[in-house]
């Protein structure tokens, strides 16, 4: 008996072992990324965006990572940047500030932005890791939630954790987020959402989840009560997610003296597919896409690409609705999943970077982790690494053609 209590109490407590082994995972997938990334920079060339002769960090600062790095040098421009036709310029206010100046305070000591993006890139990727398992684990068992966790951590996507791009720490604030809903800790909600806000644009995605979230409370009260208390948190903090998404655009407005200024650097970024000066109408990008990649690039009908994009509706609804393994993750998963996917069809336009705005679906991976079959599971695995290398050598090793872009 007393060497049973000894035992219990020398053991470290599940939350921990949890993390021991989320940390072995992560460990390992980002030794497979950091091998892939070395070989991306090896195989660039004079056509690569990142040139000959290219170094492991060079990946860090490469794309979008280059206009963090510039935010945290010179900030943000005060009077927007104009091309010869007199339209608003590409220009650092598309990208939001916590994470580049983040990034700037942790590489004090290094002397060097890239190795600060580097570090909070892949602390951030743990510690989403571990709240990811921890997100997942209330409806899988222990085994399936760390499959899970294996599945996002060597994702196709995974070099988002080693690179100057701001996807790690949005995905730690949102998993963080979601556990609170989850948990219906709301009090953490009123910090974390302004974080999310200033880190990556989608916290208008949280605002609606927490509306879907709010009536389907409303309308299960009978099984699980709700109390006057939690009726304001929700609607409070869905307030706050949505002033929260529209500050930035208030704030670029502000400091520019331009009221548009933030939606029209946004479409300067389109007119590397579409030509022209297009006023932002919610939706209007995601068919404009269509138009644009099954019309001009692909010569096909363009009606085919709407009858593609309702038939894609269709199954995702269906799938979220229906499909055991996406309904075994609970109600407030679908439900965020439901708000975000809507969130891309209103104000998105689609190109290769549809991919890293995919992201933050990550929970979804739960779903693959549900059968138990070992065969299955390693399938996946391998998935998600064929799927990573495709696209870091597309992305850093090539990135020379219009869907090359990460």
């Amino acid at each position: 008996m007393a060497e049973r209590e000894l035992t219990a109490r020398a053991a470290p407590p599940a939350a921990a072992r949890a993390a021991l082994v989320v940390a072995a995972i992560y460990l390992g997938a980002r030794a497979v990324t950091t091998a892939m990334l070395v070989v991306a920079a090896e195989l660039s060339g004079y056509g690569s965006r990142m040139g000959p002769d290219a170094e492991l960090t060079d990946t860090v600062v490469a794309w979008d990572g280059s206009w963090y790095w510039l935010i945290a040098y010179s900030g943000y421009p005060t009077e927007l940047p104009l091309t010869e036709s007199g339209q608003v310029a590409e220009n650092a206010w598309a990208f939001l500030p916590l994470y580049p100046h983040l990034a700037q305070l942790v590489s004090l000591p290094f002397g060097s932005w890239a190795y600060g993006a580097a570090i909070v890139s892949l602390v951030a990727g743990y510690g989403a890791s571990v709240v990811l398992y921890h997100l997942l684990r209330p409806r899988l068992d222990h085994r399936a939630a760390l499959w899970a966790v294996a599945f996002f951590a060597a994702g196709p996507l995974a070099a988002l954790f080693h690179v100057g791009y701001a996807e790690s720490l949005n995905l730690l604030w949102l998993f963080c987020s979601l556990w609170c809903v989850l948990h219906r800790r709301y009090g953490w909600l009123y910090a974390l959402i302004p974080l999310m806000a200033f880190t990556r644009p989608g916290v208008l995605a949280f605002s609606l989840f927490l509306a879907l979230f709010g009536v389907w409370r409303w309308a299960t009260r009978s099984r699980e009560p709700l109390p006057v208390a939690e009726v304001v948190h929700i609607v409070l903090l869905g307030l706050l997610a949505a002033g929260a998404g529209f500050a930035w655009q208030f704030i670029a407005g502000w400091i520019t003296g331009v009221p548009d200024a933030y939606l029209a650097t946004e479409l300067a970024w389109r007119r590397n597919w579409v030509p022209g000066d297009a006023a932002f109408v919610p939706f209007e990008p995601f068919l404009a896409g269509i138009a644009f990649w099954f019309g001009t690039m692909w010569n096909l009908p363009v009606q085919l690409g709407y009858a593609a994009l309702a038939g894609a509706v269709v199954l995702i609804a269906a799938a979220l609705l229906f499909l055991p393994q996406v309904r075994r993750l609970g109600v407030e998963l679908r439900l965020w999943s439901v708000s975000y996917l809507v969130y891309l069809l209103l104000v998105f336009f689609p190109q290769s970077s549809v991919f890293r705005l995919l992201v933050p679906l990550s929970p979804l991976w739960g779903a693959f982790a549900v059968p138990r079959s070992r065969l299955w599971r390693a399938s996946v695995l391998v998935v998600c690494l064929v799927g990573q290398w495709w696209w870091i050598y597309n992305m850093y090793a090539l990135g020379n053609q219009t869907w090359q872009v990460p």
